[in-house]
């Protein structure tokens, strides 16, 4: 291949991962037309993106970037799975599609610079919350307190208006209500 068409196709990776920050590396190896065409409606019915890359071309195109992180998984035959999902979205169409075919290999993924090698990484990647989980998490244990302060007023609070209301109940009924001493 010639020295002008390698330079195009790393600036086509350079541009089409331009503002993907976090990925998965699979291998597709050994499926047919059909599987292949299948795994990749699936994942892009989900936000996820396909790329078969050139290993050499791709570790120069990812120098530099937040993809960097891949360039040990780049070996053999790769595909790049990317979406502007959680990776961690990702993570779990892959393992789910792992297991449904075998022909589907995971060689690791990276996140915020740091590297999940082979499938136990991406496995490991996909049991990690997605943003807005983890956010939600979040709200929840900050909010927390502040429940249970207003349970704890609540509740006396509670009490008291069911004994005025017992009160007012019997005095209505014309019952004498007694001192309890």
């Amino acid at each position: 291949m010639s020295k002008p068409v390698k330079n195009m196709i790393i600036r086509d990776y350079q541009s089409r991962f331009e503002n993907i920050e976090a990925a998965v590396l699979v291998e597709i190896r050994g499926m047919s037309a059909i599987e292949d065409t299948g795994f990749r409606a699936d994942l892009r019915g989900g936000g996820a993106r396909v790329t078969v890359v050139r290993n050499g071309l791709a570790k120069r195109a990812f120098t530099g970037t937040a993809l960097e992180a891949l360039c040990p998984g780049l070996s053999g035959p790769t595909a790049v799975v990317y979406g502007k999902q959680s990776v961690v979205s990702i993570a779990r169409q892959l393992v789910k599609a792992a297991k449904k075919n075998e022909k589907l290999g995971l060689k690791g993924a990276c996140i915020d610079g740091e590297w999940f090698a082979g499938a136990a990484g991406v496995k490991r990647l996909s049991e990690f919350p997605t943003r807005e989980e983890a956010q939600s998490k979040l709200i929840t244990l900050i909010l927390s307190p502040a429940r249970n302060v207003m349970g704890a007023v609540k509740g006396p609070g509670g009490c008291v208006l069911g004994i005025v209301k017992e009160i007012q109940t019997r005095l209505e009924r014309g019952e004498v209500i007694a001192k309890v001493g």
